[in-house]
């Protein structure tokens, strides 16, 4: 691999572990500051399921992505705020403005919710993600991916170093063997 392939992979890594970082602070920030259980700065939300409600169709530690909709339809997947938390839930019924949703694996109903309680409807699953996403959300976990990314940042120009330095070397060697030669 050339130093400017190895360039780029760097740069990409550093980026997204920096978005990574900045999404989970912004995340923290707006769900301790505002109240907002499911924040949407780029117009969508990615949040992890915490319980098995929803399972077989989810499962705890699943990571969700999260679209606000103009409508929802019967038996949409969707996320709802009551007080500072955040609901995964399947709509069941629908009385107008206001919606009933029951978890998969619940036996009873929840109370309803309005239109304006809606988060949006569930549009992508990746199962298991939301374990890795929950460890980075703490200190420790922060702490461990930047250490792990300075690891991996430091390690490859490490080899690069030495790679750089061997060449030197052996340009050096070969300018006093010219001189040598000329003597």
């Amino acid at each position: 691999m050339n130093k400017t392939s190895k360039n780029i992979i760097r740069i990409v890594i550093l980026v997204l572990i920096s978005a990574l970082i900045g999404f989970s602070i912004y995340s923290i920030n707006a769900a301790r500051l505002n109240g907002d259980a499911l924040p949407m700065p780029l117009g969508f939300g990615a949040s992890v399921v915490l319980t098995g409600s929803m399972e077989p169709a989810l499962s705890a530690g699943d990571m969700i992505i999260v679209v606000p909709q103009e409508s929802y339809a019967l038996r949409d997947v969707i996320v709802f705020q009551t007080g500072r938390s955040a609901v995964v839930h399947r709509i069941i019924a629908i009385d107008g403005d206001q919606f009933i949703t029951q978890g998969d694996a619940n036996n009873t109903a929840d109370d309803p919710i309005s239109f304006s309680n809606i988060k949006g409807k569930v549009i992508l699953v990746i199962p298991f993600v939301g374990h890795f996403i929950n460890l980075i959300k703490t200190p420790i976990g922060t702490i461990i991916l930047l250490g792990l990314a300075v690891w991996l940042l430091e390690g490859s120009f490490k080899k690069d170093k030495k790679r750089d330095a061997e060449e030197l070397d052996a340009i050096r060697a070969e300018i006093e063997k010219l001189k040598n030669e000329q003597k």
